[in-house]
């Protein structure tokens, strides 16, 4: 099995030590900073395949450097967030993360997520997805997990991947946002505005106008459907046979 690289970000030296002996026991490569700009220079430089994040750091604290990271790189991010901060959580999620936790944390609970992280980035249980979406001018590529919209790349989270994946799948199903936190994040309980967040994001990026969706269309009380800008063609009717019978 092919050893992940994780950076674990975290200034607190007990913390750090515990998350990268549990990380490493689960057969990860972990290499540990403690503070926001080192960081940032080892996420864009040392190509980890995913970055677990604290909030809190000296020099550039955990949500600016997921900011960073976001411009130019697609490295799946868990955030280690303080109990009780919605506002550090949603701000996160906002900004690209793609999983939080909460301290104070389990090792074992954080080890799960990240796992579950590296899983979805690699593709579904059981072997990597092939072939493609379509719709209009956006498209996926789900074996190379590559989005593109008017032959541009998106540059998507892996949890903005999947999601979308799921939504286009699936055109005109409804889905609430505890069933998607359970198909797409697989998730048996979690915040809903965790999806919340990430259809907003994926709005800001697949829509013509993100104010008025036309792809990811709000279901009121209920979820969110996927409604494809291209329907399919209609099929002709059917054109009544020749008559049998005597002739004239």
């Amino acid at each position: 099995m092919v050893r992940s690289r994780i950076l674990v970000a975290e200034d607190n030296p007990t913390i750090s030590e515990v998350v990268a002996r549990y990380l490493e026991h689960d057969g990860h490569e972990v290499e540990c900073v403690a503070d926001g700009v080192t960081a940032l220079n080892r996420a864009r430089s040392g190509s980890p395949d995913l970055v677990v994040l604290d909030i809190m750091l000296p020099g550039l604290d955990g949500l600016e450097v997921c900011r960073r990271l976001r411009r130019s790189v697609t490295v799946p991010v868990v955030l280690l967030t303080a109990l009780g901060s919605e506002s550090d959580r949603v701000a996160g999620l906002e900004l690209g993360a793609d999983d939080y936790v909460t301290k104070p944390f389990s090792p074992r609970e954080l080890t799960l997520r990240v796992r579950a992280v590296l899983r979805r980035a690699a593709g579904p249980v059981g072997g990597r997805q092939t072939g493609s979406l379509q719709d209009g001018d956006l498209s996926l590529d789900l074996g190379a997990r590559v989005a593109t919209r008017a032959g541009e790349p998106l540059l998507l989270t892996t949890r903005e991947f999947d999601l979308l994946a799921f939504l286009m799948a699936n055109p005109g199903l409804v889905f609430g946002r505890q069933e998607l936190l359970a198909r797409v994040w697989e998730w048996d309980f979690g915040d809903e505005s965790t999806v919340t967040v990430h259809v907003r994001r994926l709005r800001a990026k697949v829509e013509d106008d993100p104010a008025s969706p036309g792809r990811i269309v709000t279901v009121w009380g209920t979820g969110y459907r996927y409604q494809p800008v291209v329907q399919p063609a209609p099929q002709p009717m059917s054109q009544p046979g020749p008559k049998t019978g005597p002739q004239p």
